[in-house]
């Protein structure tokens, strides 16, 4: 059996001044978890909360670290493992399939090259597919870094919006 090893996290004292900011944002309120994780992830390149992160968070709040878990396993815009830096998040709700998700889900495979859960090559983009993240009114659409992008209904478009992050 084979154990791939993997590096563990440090926090640099720079980020270490980064997440201390966005907790002194949310007020060091633990009620705020989601938002302060949602900004802190946006702090690594990767897009996710690291193990040392999330610990370093909870002892900061005070809060549980198992409650960080649960927020970092129930919410779809939330990771603890590490991402691409630009994770495409493709809404597969009802009303998105309605209105064509499944042709954009195809086209941002084939443009990519991946499959869902998979990075490209050069780590900048992976797919998710989230069950729904309130963008109805522009189905169907795509999420990028907490950015939706609406109405993207033939695959030009759909082109238009990722070569922003090429």
């Amino acid at each position: 059996m084979v154990t791939e090893v993997t590096p563990e996290f440090v926090i640099t004292d720079e980020l270490a001044q980064k997440i201390d900011r966005v907790l002194d944002e949310h007020d060091h309120d633990a009620t705020q978890i989601v938002g302060v994780l949602l900004d802190v992830q946006d702090l690594i390149e990767q897009k996710y909360v690291p193990r040392p992160v999330a610990f370093y968070i909870a002892q900061k709040l005070p809060i549980k670290v198992s409650v960080i878990y649960d927020c970092l396993t129930f919410y779809n815009a939330l990771s603890e493992k590490p991402r691409a830096k630009y994770p495409v998040q493709v809404c597969r709700s009802v009303t998105c399939k309605i209105n064509g998700s499944d042709t954009l889900f195809q086209t941002v495979k084939d443009i990519l090259g991946v499959e869902p859960g998979e990075v490209t090559y050069d780590g900048r983009f992976m797919i998710e597919e989230v069950s729904c993240f309130g963008a109805c009114d522009v189905a169907p659409a795509i999420r990028i870094n907490g950015k939706v992008y609406g109405h993207l209904d033939t695959p030009d478009k759909v082109r238009e919006v990722l070569a922003e992050f090429m």
